[in-house]
């Protein structure tokens, strides 16, 4: 149906399918007497609530209307509860079928249709003004086809594009209505599972219709959130759209991340909401960690969740102003040392979980209380004075650590790493085995990094698994109780699902903020080799497109030469390299057709193509830093 009232439509569809599922949970899973009625004296057997007359009568509109059936086979057949949905749920995955065709001969045509615009082109008519020239080769040579012909040619390309944008047509007027109704199968297929279990029925589903799904994605990400709420859920699904989700501007996934968080919150929409004296959190300044530890632990997960009162024992002010202040007393706090819960890394500004925290008892409540901090100021939008490790970041956001992590809390070690992987070790009889000597209160200890590692020899075959489940050591068993506690805490206000949308780069902006970069300060403490002079064209080039980069631009290209986006305290003459300070460096590369911009993070290096413009150079830099934080490799 092209009615343009099809919004309200899915919304009747959505609401009535949702008190049905509802129905459907209340009624017992397993009568002891033979019937199976709902809670509470209800008389309707749960088999009989999907066969309601006005349910039916429905769908049966819906399908007859906007639906036309074909031949293609059903998917798995389900329990008799369901029936007249599964009417519908037939409709829609014919559909899918109809529009995956459409979408195979699509392709095909848009092969022929380049084909046949190549062949128009002769060896002779390559420059895009001169006119097509259909020919075949003969005996006297080249040979121009009958204008007929020609025309006959023309039309059927044309015929082809039409049906190209036919069946974008169709892709547009059906993509939201079929996102509807797979949402509607979604909450059925769900309502029959256990709480947190994807209905292999519905995986089933995902996969068949794999190409059609991610089409869908790629035309609108935003139907993620307003229909495809099981990417959001089951991580299993997520993964095959991820690279779609991961491309879309930062910007663009920081709204649908709030959006997202805050749907369906009471009160959500209100300006000024009065506040409760209950809910007021009240904290000593004296002992301001230990006593908000004591308060946030007791209050209402739900209430804090939509909104944040603090006061000062002995104080009278309250606001927003007093909550950012909270905050950033207790980021600072949180790595205080005297709570033995961070360490400093390498770098001297970024923080890393201590693996002796347990020295203070109470550590593991301290490592879940942070992780509600962050989590609470993440929430609502409240930035927070402090920045972890790259490493740290990874582990919030589920990404897997790699050795290059290790440089944030030993960059010798880590260049030792490095070594193994660059070299042949087989003639060095370094006789490593799969076991490692690590400090445990100043004690050392061998740890193996497998079962039976200590009769395992490191070989050329192996090495790669012994350098990443050292890793793994160092980086994450060494403080995993530390971890998972942290993300207890976090999880109570961010939804693992949610946070997935950004990389660890992304991450600390939205935690930390964006630093403010003082150019002339940047440029005054930057050094030049490999052949480049201040002077020079290419640089003085630039420093005028330094100049021109928004802040956030900036940022990137501080991330992707330092692997940090922070300035240090005392500005860039104190920037920390692999084996301490180390300036912002620039070194000369000869330039080639379309080269990108590369850097060496350990020694905080970018490696800057001489272009021949300076157009030409923002360009690719552009290109590099939108595109460089996933193209890390170790110089």
């Amino acid at each position: 149906s092209l009615s343009s009232n099809y919004e309200a439509q899915m919304k009747s569809l959505l609401r009535i399918v949702r008190i049905f599922c509802h129905v459907f949970r209340i009624g017992p899973s397993s009568p002891s007497n033979g019937n199976d009625m709902g809670y509470n004296g209800n008389k309707t057997p749960r088999s009989q609530v999907f066969k309601v007359r006005k349910v039916y009568d429905v769908v049966r509109k819906i399908d007859v209307k906007e639906m036309n059936f074909t031949k293609h086979a059903f998917i798995n057949q389900t329990s008799h509860e369901q029936e007249p949905l599964e009417l519908l749920w037939h409709s829609l995955d014919e559909w899918l079928v109809l529009i995956a065709t459409e979408l195979m001969k699509n392709k095909r045509d848009s092969a022929n249709i380049t084909s046949i615009l190549l062949k128009q082109k002769g060896p002779d008519h390559q420059d895009a003004t001169s006119a097509p020239s259909f020919a075949t080769a003969g005996a006297e040579g080249r040979k121009e086809l009958p204008t007929d012909a020609v025309e006959l040619k023309a039309y059927d390309v044309a015929g082809k594009q039409e049906a190209c944008a036919d069946c974008q047509d169709v892709i547009s007027m059906t993509a939201n209505r079929l996102s509807a109704v797979i949402q509607a199968f979604y909450m059925c297929c769900s309502c029959q599972m256990p709480q947190g279990m994807t209905s292999p029925r519905f995986i089933e589903f995902v996969c068949k219709h794999d190409d059609v799904l991610k089409c869908f994605v790629n035309r609108n990400p935003k139907i993620i959130f307003d229909h495809f709420h099981f990417l959001l859920e089951c991580p299993e699904l997520m993964s095959r759209f991820m690279h779609i989700i991961k491309a879309q501007p930062f910007k663009d996934r920081c709204e649908w991340f709030y959006e997202h968080l805050h749907a369906g919150q009471p009160d959500s929409d209100m300006v000024h909401r009065p506040v409760n004296e209950n809910d007021i959190l009240l904290v000593h300044r004296d002992s301001i960690f230990r006593s908000s530890c004591e308060v946030v632990s007791k209050a209402n997960c739900a209430k804090l969740k939509q909104g944040i009162a603090v006061r000062f024992h002995g104080e009278e002010g309250m606001g927003q102003g007093v909550v950012r202040e909270w905050f950033d007393i207790l980021s600072s706090e949180i790595v205080n040392p005297d709570y033995a819960l961070f360490t400093q890394s390498a770098d001297g500004t970024t923080f890393q979980p201590n693996s002796n925290s347990s020295v203070n008892p109470d550590h593991l409540n301290y490592f879940r209380f942070a992780g509600q901090i962050l989590g609470l100021a993440l929430n609502h939008r409240q930035l927070v004075n402090i920045y972890f490790t790259r490493s740290f970041y990874k582990h919030i956001l589920g990404i897997p650590v790699n050795y290059q992590d290790v440089a944030s809390i030993d960059p010798e070690y880590a260049k030792n790493l490095q070594w193994i992987l660059d070299n042949d070790i087989s003639d060095l009889g370094l006789e490593l085995t799969f076991s490692v000597e690590t400090d445990v209160f100043g004690a050392m200890e061998e740890v193996p990094l497998k079962p039976g590692g200590a009769s395992i020899l490191v070989t050329q075959e192996n090495k790669a698994e012994y350098v990443q489940l050292v890793t793994e050591l160092r980086m994450t068993r060494a403080i995993q109780p530390q971890i998972n506690a942290f993300l207890q805490g976090f999880h109570m206000f961010i939804p693992p699902s949610l946070i997935q949308l950004f990389d660890e780069y992304e991450l600390e902006l939205l935690l930390s903020g964006m630093p403010e970069i003082d150019v002339n300060d940047w440029l005054k403490n930057t050094e030049y080799t490999s052949g480049y002079e201040r002077g020079d064209q290419v640089i003085q080039w630039f420093w005028d497109v330094v100049e021109e980069l928004t802040q956030e631009e900036r940022v990137l290209l501080l991330q992707f030469v330092t692997g940090s986006s922070r300035v240090p305290h005392g500005g860039f003459a104190h920037i920390m390299g692999g084996s301490g300070l180390q300036n912002f460096t620039i070194a000369a590369v000869p330039y080639t057709a379309n080269l990108l911009p590369t850097s060496s993070t350990c020694i905080n290096m970018l490696k800057l193509p001489e272009y021949p413009s300076k157009e030409i150079l923002k360009d690719r830099l552009l290109v590099a830093l939108h595109c460089g934080s996933y193209g890390y490799t170790m110089a």
